[in-house]
């Protein structure tokens, strides 16, 4: 419970001061007229926490999100299987891509869900889910959303958030690779399974407690 608080207060902090900055600069670009494009509103964002199952059945939940795909990035081999990324050989992560909602939810929220729902301080290694496949890390777009993430990992190493110092690597984004069929939309099509029961499901149950009022309706 004390890494939550230690989390959402400074996630509130940093938001604070970035939409402070963003309506400052808002007020010294702002055009005459702005033609309204839903497009213009929806952002892709790729990271790793550990398995994709878990991170892609959580942020499936989360109000804003319109779409989440689960795959590979960060590797050096093309259109590799999941096989091939379980030996470690391609240097890929598992990862999800998601496409958000800017105006129902803030990559600066998307990153507070990931950092509170894994552990970004151990190498390579998410519960026993162990190998660099595993790795915690985030694949930024755009400059904006490597500058937000950088001082979120600072603030969060400076406030002790976590026992360890956090290991996640943001990198710039490449290529996704999605993922074998069977691999998407994994825990809504097979709940009843062990992994999911034993793993996914506790996760799920904490996301939805913690973030309780970010639910999808």
């Amino acid at each position: 419970m004390k890494l939550i608080i230690t989390i959402f207060s400074l996630f509130s902090f940093i938001s604070c001061n970035q939409a402070q900055n963003q309506t400052k600069e808002a007020k010294k670009n702002s055009p005459q007229k702005v033609k309204k494009n839903m497009n213009a509103n929806l952002e892709v964002a790729t990271f790793g926490g550990g398995c994709y199952w878990c991170i892609e059945a959580i942020f499936q939940r989360l109000e804003g999100v319109e779409k989440v795909e689960s795959g590979f990035s960060g590797g050096q081999v093309k259109n590799p299987t999941y096989r091939e990324v379980c030996t470690g050989a391609t240097g890929h992560a598992e990862v999800i891509q998601i496409t958000f909602d800017t105006t129902k939810i803030s990559f600066e929220e998307i990153l507070k869900v990931f950092f509170t729902m894994h552990d970004p301080t151990t190498l390579n290694q998410q519960g026993n889910d162990i190998g660099t496949q595993y790795r915690s890390s985030i694949f930024y777009h755009n400059e904006a959303q490597k500058k937000v993430s950088e001082e979120i990992i600072t603030a969060l190493n400076q406030a002790k958030a976590y026992p360890s110092t956090i290991v996640t690597e943001v990198t710039p984004f490449d290529v996704f690779y999605k993922a074998e069929d069977y691999h998407q939309n994994y825990y809504n099509d097979n709940s009843g399974e062990g992994y999911c029961r034993y793993v996914i499901q506790p996760k799920i149950e904490k996301f939805e407690k913690v973030f309780k009022d970010r639910l999808k309706k």
